[in-house]
């Protein structure tokens, strides 16, 4: 599967034949994906697609099978998650799994840890709060007693304290209502357009990441099964019948027994 049309772009990072097993199950298959620098890319999927894996995977939270995923032009697959997260690829995972008992601030500040200049972690803490203006107002509350809306923009802006180069999200609009599904995709843009972070999310909400995203890919069953531009993508005849609410069909190829008997994507 080919990857969007975005090679003139210097690229932050590059998926090359990625599998990832869990036991005798093969969770991805060859997975290539690109991400280019400024752009917000889309991973779209059902449940059991792949997604969470792939996320996985490249943070270290998982050892691929086989593959490299090349992030700045430097291998980082099967490094611990910390140091994946040192080099500036930085996920945020999928349920927030913010910590209950701290205080909002202190959520946020821990995901400034690692770095030693003091000053831009805390020109960082002002840009969160200037995006989520909420967190500000309860920089002394325990996060647990936060909305889960509330606690999805922690969940960001604590991985945005990291200093991310590429911004990885699991489902942020997991749980939330549709007003702050859209609320938490246009700070997502609005983190992209003032810093030039990059960002892949990996979503089920379609509709909306191909609204706000820049370029998109498609997971089913572990592989990539189509790849393109979200504007192209949200044109295509069998994307919109699969995930844009068009007529019934399980995944781009109409239906799981489709995809068993002629294991072709095109």
């Amino acid at each position: 599967m080919s990857s969007p049309p975005i090679w003139g772009r210097n690229m932050l990072l590059d998926v090359q034949n990625l599998e990832t097993w869990y036991g005798p199950i093969a969770a991805m298959k060859g997975v290539n994906l690109t991400v280019a620098e400024g752009r917000i890319v889309a991973v779209l999927g059902a449940n059991g697609a792949g997604k969470t894996t792939l996320l996985n995977t490249l943070a270290g939270v998982i050892d691929p099978f086989k593959g490299q995923a090349l992030f700045l032009g430097q291998p980082v697959q099967g490094l611990d998650a910390d140091e994946v997260a040192r080099r500036g690829l930085v996920l945020v995972p999928e349920g927030r799994q913010i910590y209950p008992f701290l205080t909002v601030r202190d959520n946020l500040m821990m995901g400034a840890y690692a770095r030693r200049d003091r000053d831009a972690v805390a020109r960082d803490l002002e840009k969160v709060q200037a995006w989520f203006p909420r967190l500000k107002e309860r920089d002394s509350q325990h996060a647990g007693l936060l909305s889960g809306g509330e606690q999805q923009m922690v969940a960001i802006g604590r991985a945005y304290l990291s200093a991310p180069k590429l911004l990885m999200l699991d489902e942020p609009s997991l749980g939330l209502s549709p007003r702050l599904v859209q609320v938490i995709f246009t700070i997502i843009r609005r983190i992209r357009d003032e810093t030039g972070t990059a960002v892949l999310v990996v979503e089920q909400n379609a509709a909306v990441a191909l609204k706000h995203g820049d370029d998109g890919y498609i997971m089913e069953l572990g592989r990539i099964v189509a790849a393109d531009t979200c504007a192209e993508l949200s044109r295509k005849e069998d994307v919109r019948e699969a995930y844009l609410g068009g007529r019934e069909a399980e995944g781009l190829s109409g239906t799981a027994q489709r995809w068993k008997r002629r294991r072709t994507w095109r």
